[in-house]
């Protein structure tokens, strides 16, 4: 199981820029990968150009970026840029994120997540492969001829000669049908809250070879309460606030590992504006199985059940004042 760390996305008055000493001391420790993500703060694109420039051989991947962001022949673009740059170095995670985000942010319709993102994906792939551009289909129209068009569109292939055609496409997926379609178009899948112990309930089993690229949250110490009272603030708005009612995969995701009544309990409460008592009902048991979080020989061991679970990289967040001694303890544990 390959490391990597994972940078998220910057908190309100932070600035990712900071982070390159630690990117540069994951690199120096041998991690694989660095991923960024965006939600509705800082882009993905910029973070990873500024770790490449500042790095040599640590891959940058996106997780994620945002489907509804950008046109699949512009992802095509910066894709293609960023490997190029970065001497093939970059990983394409993309994902089609909430309705919430993709009408209320990027102002586009929610559609049909599923056709959209088969249809995304193989403009892209089309795009990276200096085919000459042409799609008809029920979310996108290249050349575009609906309504308002000039008919003047013309067929176009990419002008640059990306380094690799083949750049690797992973997908952020939680329903069972959205994995499934990662199993079939993607090269890799990139899953978010992973208990590892009910992995294969909640989801398909990936193709042989198929890379799995998990998240995991690192906090190492001996008040493990105190520890996991600090991520409940996080999981509490992912469970409770990610989404309205019936459109929270991060609750949906909860309810198929069997915690159904709490996940209700945290969105209801989160949704009438009572965070801190969301937050108290988030269970411990939940906390304990989607990160590594205790002791040193408990972390230590725990990182097994990722192995056996089918992740093939884990991108850990170390929440620590020092992360980067955090770093260098699971590489040695990792070995």
């Amino acid at each position: 199981m390959k490391l990597g760390l994972n940078l998220g996305y910057a908190s309100p008055g932070t600035n990712p820029a900071s982070l390159v000493p630690l990117v540069q001391e994951a690199e120096r420790l041998g991690y694989d990968s660095v991923w960024a993500a965006e939600a509705w703060g800082t882009d993905a694109v910029t973070v990873l150009a500024w770790m490449a420039a500042s790095t040599s051989r640590i891959k940058i991947g996106s997780a994620i970026m945002q489907i509804p962001g950008r046109t699949p022949a512009n992802t095509a673009m910066t894709a293609a840029t960023l490997d190029f740059m970065s001497n093939g170095r970059f990983l394409l995670g993309l994902g089609t994120s909430g309705p919430q985000v993709v009408e209320g942010w990027h102002g586009e319709p929610w559609g049909k997540p599923l056709v959209k993102t088969r249809e995304y994906v193989e403009i892209v792939r089309a795009a990276l492969r200096r085919d000459v551009v042409e799609h008809t289909g029920e979310h996108y129209r290249i050349p575009y001829d609906g309504a308002g068009a000039t008919g003047l569109g013309k067929p176009l292939k990419l002008m640059l000669r990306p380094l690799r055609a083949d750049i690797p496409i992973y997908l952020a997926a939680i329903g069972p049908k959205n994995v499934a379609l990662a199993y079939e178009i993607a090269d890799g899948w990139l899953p978010i809250f992973v208990a590892p112990e009910r992995f294969h309930e909640a989801f398909p089993a990936p193709p042989s070879g198929f890379e799995v690229a998990a998240t995991a949250s690192v906090l190492v110490g001996d008040d493990v309460q105190a520890l996991r009272d600090s991520l409940k603030p996080s999981l509490a708005l992912y469970v409770g606030g990610m989404g309205a009612k019936g459109k929270n995969f991060y609750n949906a995701l909860v309810t198929r590992y069997g915690y159904e009544q709490e996940a209700a309990e945290i969105q209801d409460l989160y949704l009438a504006g009572q965070k801190q008592e969301a937050m108290a009902k988030v269970p411990d048991d939940l906390l304990e199985k989607t990160s590594l979080c205790g002791p040193e020989g408990y972390v230590k061991e725990r990182i097994a059940a990722y192995k056996e679970a089918g992740v093939t990289s884990l991108a850990i967040t170390p929440l620590a004042a020092n992360p980067a001694e955090v770093l260098e303890k699971l590489k040695v544990w990792i070995a």
